[in-house]
């Protein structure tokens, strides 16, 4: 036995083994920045390497795979009307979707009168980057579904489709900081008449709960003045997408729209409906916010039981959230 032999042996051994475990902890540490700057509600973590430069056409970073999944994760909650636990559950997809990447999220909360008594409502308005002071543009849709004694209506087309695309345009917006503190995010809650629509104006109309507060408070707080347009998703997941624009829609905003389809060859998926919509873009117009609706309101199966996701197509959540991205591209590229 060489004791002195031995104990040299061990001390080489813990050296080599320490030299190894330094040695991956810096490849750890070097491989998790590969892919882009880690974020904190928007902002980059000081001290890391700089993330990859945005995607120059990042219109095709969107992905209609991803939002038809998030579509399904919706419609599998059920029914989700508003002020139900149903609903909540959906916040709870919604709001850890946004925040995984990298969005700010409020929870805008109020109570309205309404034909079955008061209800709770929750707007969810996400922002990138900690202001809200930068945004100039809105990209909006109702993630709540009809309330029915008589049927089961999850609302595939109706209400989660748009929040699925939301959902999905919420990553991509973040492959490009810039453009996304551009960019409000909107989920508004009680969108759907709890009986009957009543016109928006009204005193406690039935409908547009959400964006009739949200648009009411952005003119209270003056901040409906830094906004240059909005866009409403809604029903835009359809099998062969036929949009249906409201006869009103704001001409610019309008031809805008058309062009980026135009550049992106799906033209002929946008057209006029035969009168006008009531939807959730009627109060941010009001509020002086020129806003389309994107809608396809060619639904048969619009309110009824069979509003299910088989009825739906990812290509057509990928063609509104393209052209919608192309056109913020433009809109955001301008003096």
């Amino acid at each position: 036995m060489d004791p002195g032999g031995v104990a040299e042996k061990r001390r080489c051994l813990m050296a080599s083994i320490s030299a190894v475990i330094v040695l991956f902890a810096l490849l750890g540490l070097t491989g998790c920045h590969r892919h882009g700057t880690p974020v904190a509600n928007g902002t980059p973590v000081p001290g890391t390497p700089p993330a990859l430069p945005p995607p120059a056409e990042i219109w095709k970073e969107f992905s209609g795979d991803k939002a038809f999944a998030h579509t399904r994760a919706q419609c599998d909650l059920g029914p989700r009307p508003a002020g139900s636990a149903e609903l909540e559950k959906a916040r709870g997809l919604i709001v850890a979707e946004l925040q995984r990447n990298g969005w700010a999220v409020e929870r805008q909360a109020f109570t309205d009168p309404t034909p079955r008594g008061p209800i709770a409502f929750v707007n969810l308005i996400a922002r990138f980057g900690g202001s809200d002071k930068t945004q100039q543009f809105i990209v909006c849709s109702h993630y709540d579904t009809k309330f029915f004694d008589t049927i089961r209506f999850v609302g595939a087309s109706d209400g989660a489709s748009s929040t699925g695309a939301l959902m999905e345009l919420s990553r991509v917006l973040a492959k490009d900081p810039a453009l996304a503190r551009q960019v409000e995010l909107v989920f508004f809650d009680g969108e759907e008449a709890i009986v009957q629509f009543t016109p928006p104006d009204a005193e406690a109309a039935d409908g547009l709960y959400g964006s009739r507060y949200f648009g009411r408070n952005l003119r209270e707080t003056h901040r409906n003045e830094q906004f240059k347009a909005g866009v409403l998703w809604d029903m835009i997941g359809k099998k062969n997408l036929s949009i249906t624009l409201s006869q009103d829609s704001p001409s610019q905003l309008t031809q805008a729209i058309f062009a980026a389809a135009d550049q992106l060859k799906v033209r002929d998926h946008f057209g006029f409906f035969n009168r006008t919509i009531l939807d959730d873009h009627v109060p941010l117009n009001q509020s002086k916010i020129p806003t389309i609706d994107l809608i396809d309101f060619d639904y048969v199966y619009w309110h009824t039981a069979d509003d299910t996701p088989d009825k739906l197509s990812p290509e057509s959540l990928q063609i509104v959230g393209a052209v919608t991205l192309r056109w913020l591209k433009q809109e955001t590229g301008k003096p």
